[in-house]
């Protein structure tokens, strides 16, 4: 606030622009420690929206694998690469319908199938699953995780798709934590 006194304009002494030094440390102090509270939670969520990211990227790719089976009138497989990546194509013409890269989100997840071996699905026509053509047997399931060394395995939150000879697909949690009475628990 500025007086006048005799002509000239000072400054009150009273009125304080910005602020202390001491009140720029507190303030950043606060602001540290709700960061260290704040930051391992995040990585955690972090971690944890991948692995969903990934779970409904392979299931998206399972049930357009499905439709256009049915589509094409044609069988048409799901292969899986590395990580969480897969490609659908038609295997009688060798034509690619469309592939997921695992960097897409979820760089860090992996996917255990059941049977271990396994690393294709085929849709016949009728949406249903067949044989694969190289006679290996087909995925029954498929548990999406990252590794211990990026989550600690109590802290991750894994997903699981289950697939039924019918060709349906259903995306459920693992976790021996889940209520029975839950629609997310796994048979």
């Amino acid at each position: 606030m500025l007086g006048h006194h005799k002509g000239w304009y000072v400054l009150n002494p009273s009125f304080q622009q910005g602020v202390s030094l001491i009140e720029l440390v507190v303030g950043i102090t606060i602001v540290a420690g709700l960061m260290a509270v704040g930051l391992p939670s995040y990585a955690t969520w972090i971690q944890n929206s991948k692995i969903r990211t990934a779970t409904e990227s392979v299931l998206n790719g399972m049930q357009l694998a499905r439709a256009e089976a049915v589509r094409r009138n044609a069988n048409v497989q799901l292969l899986f690469g590395a990580g969480s990546s897969w490609t659908i194509s038609v295997p009688s013409t060798a034509e690619q319908i469309q592939a997921r890269s695992a960097a897409e989100g979820s760089s860090n997840v992996t996917v255990t199938m059941t049977p271990a071996t396994a690393r294709t699905l085929t849709f016949n026509p009728l949406g249903r699953v067949a044989p694969n053509a190289d006679a290996s047997a087909p995925i029954t399931r498929a548990d999406l995780s990252v590794p211990t060394s990026v989550l600690a395995a109590a802290a991750a939150r894994e997903l699981r798709i289950v697939v039924g000879a019918g060709g349906n697909m259903r995306m459920c949690d693992p976790d021996a934590g889940v209520s029975a009475s839950d629609s997310r628990k796994c048979p």
